[in-house]
C-alpha cells in the first residue's frame, strides 16, 4: 500500500510540492506573510470589493437579521429570502429567466453539469477548461471529448460526431493564461449542430462587458448562452458560485443538483455581500473601478488581468517566486497540474 509520506517525497522530487502559509492583516493591496508586508500580486480581487465598507456593513447586517447559518438545504427550510432576491438580481444582470447560487464556483459545475449530462451523452471541453469543468463532466458519466485550447476546426469535428445531448463546455477568460474563448463562433458552431453551450465566466466578471457582465455582454450574445456560470468571489468581492439559464432548466437543476440538494446552504452573510457588489459594479464608484482595471490591463497589451510569465521548468518558477518574495511581492508560482506540463509561471 503507497505510503503517504512516499507520495509527498515524489511530489518534493519533482517540484510539485505544496504547502499552506498563514496570510495575516490582509490589507489590500498588502498582505504579510511570515512577519512581512508584502505587495499582493496573485489575488483574484480584482476590483478591491472584498474590503469595501458598503459590503461589510451588508454583510454585518445580514448577520443582525438571519444569524450565522442557513441552518438547512435549500429544499428544506434555508432557502431565506435573501437568496431568492440575489438570484433575481443575477438572472435580470444576465438576461436570463432564471439563476441560482452556489456555496461556490466549484460545486456549481459539480452539482449542474452531472445534473444535466449522463450516459449516452456527449461533453466536449477546451483542453485548458478549469479543473471544477473537467472533473463534473467525468463526474456526469457522458463521453468526455477534448478539443485543443481554442481550436475551433477540432471543435467542428467533434460536434459532427457527437452523440446524445451534447454540451459544449468552455470559459470565457481563461483562468491561468487570461486570454479569450471565441465565443462568437462557438455560438454559430452550437446553432448550426443543435449543441448546448456552458459558459464560465467566473473570470470575466467585473472585467469585461459594458456593466461588467462578461465576455457575453461584451459581445451581445447572453441571449444565446444556454447556461451562464460565474462566481461572486473574484471581481465581486463576495464568495459563492451561481448558474444563468432558462426557468425550465433552473427547475430541473433544483430537483436535480446534489451538490444543492445535500448541503446546507451558503451563509446569508454572503448572499447579502454579494448582492452589495451587483449594486456596486454599476454605481458611479464601480464604473471608476472598472475603468481604472481595464487601464492597467491595457498597459500590458493583456484583454484582461490576467497576466502569465511563462518559465517552463518547476524549480525555475519556484525560484523567481522566492526571488520575488524576498524583494516584497507576492507572486506564487503556478505549477502541474493547475497548469499542463512544462509550462510552469
Amino acid at each position: 500500500m503507497r505510503k503517504p509520506e512516499d507520495e509527498l517525497t515524489d511530489l518534493e522530487q519533482r517540484g510539485l510540492l505544496r504547502g499552506l502559509r498563514p496570510i495575516r492583516n490582509p490589507d489590500l493591496p498588502i498582505v504579510e506573510l511570515q512577519g512581512r508586508k508584502l505587495i499582493n500580486f496573485s489575488s483574484n480581487d480584482y476590483l478591491g470589493l472584498s474590503q469595501h465598507p458598503i459590503l461589510i456593513e451588508a454583510a454585518t447586517k445580514a448577520l443582525r437579521d438571519y444569524g450565522t447559518s442557513s441552518t438547512a438545504s435549500r429544499l428544506i427550510c434555508g432557502s431565506l429570502e435573501i437568496f431568492h432576491q440575489l438570484e433575481e438580481k443575477i438572472a435580470t444582470l444576465k438576461k436570463a429567466e432564471a439563476a441560482l447560487t452556489f456555496a461556490n464556483g466549484f460545486v456549481t459545475a459539480m452539482g449542474v453539469i452531472p445534473a444535466l449530462m449522463s450516459k449516452g451523452d456527449t461533453v466536449i471541453l477546451d483542453k485548458l477548461a478549469h479543473a471544477c469543468l473537467i472533473d463534473a463532466a467525468k463526474l456526469s458519466g457522458a463521453t468526455l471529448r477534448i478539443f485543443p485550447h481554442n481550436d475551433l476546426n477540432k471543435l467542428e469535428k467533434l460536434l459532427t460526431s457527437s452523440n446524445g445531448r451534447t454540451l459544449i463546455v468552455t470559459e470565457s477568460v481563461f483562468s491561468m493564461d487570461g486570454d479569450l474563448c471565441p465565443l462568437s463562433e462557438i455560438v454559430k458552431l452550437k446553432e448550426k449542430y443543435g449543441a448546448l453551450l456552458f459558459l464560465d465566466e467566473a473570470h470575466a466578471i467585473g472585467v469585461l462587458g459594458q456593466t461588467g457582465q462578461g465576455l457575453a455582454e461584451k459581445l451581445g450574445l447572453q441571449d444565446q448562452i444556454d447556461f451562464q456560470m460565474g462566481t461572486l468571489g473574484k471581481s465581486l468581492g463576495s464568495a459563492g458560485g451561481y448558474l444563468a439559464s432558462s426557468r425550465s432548466w433552473i427547475d430541473l437543476f433544483i430537483n436535480k443538483t446534489r451538490s444543492l440538494i445535500y448541503s446546507t446552504a451558503p451563509p446569508p452573510s454572503q448572499a447579502a455581500a454579494s448582492l452589495a457588489a451587483l449594486d456596486l459594479l454599476n454605481s458611479p464608484e464601480g464604473i471608476e473601478r472598472r475603468g481604472r482595471l481595464k487601464t492597467y490591463s491595457d498597459s500590458f497589451a493583456s484583454p484582461t488581468p490576467i497576466i502569465p510569465k511563462i518559465i517552463g521548468e518547476n524549480r525555475s518558477a519556484l525560484a523567481a517566486s522566492d526571488s520575488l518574495l524576498k524583494s516584497g511581492f507576492l507572486v506564487p508560482a503556478i505549477r502541474y497540474p493547475t497548469i499542463p506540463r512544462g509550462t510552469a509561471r
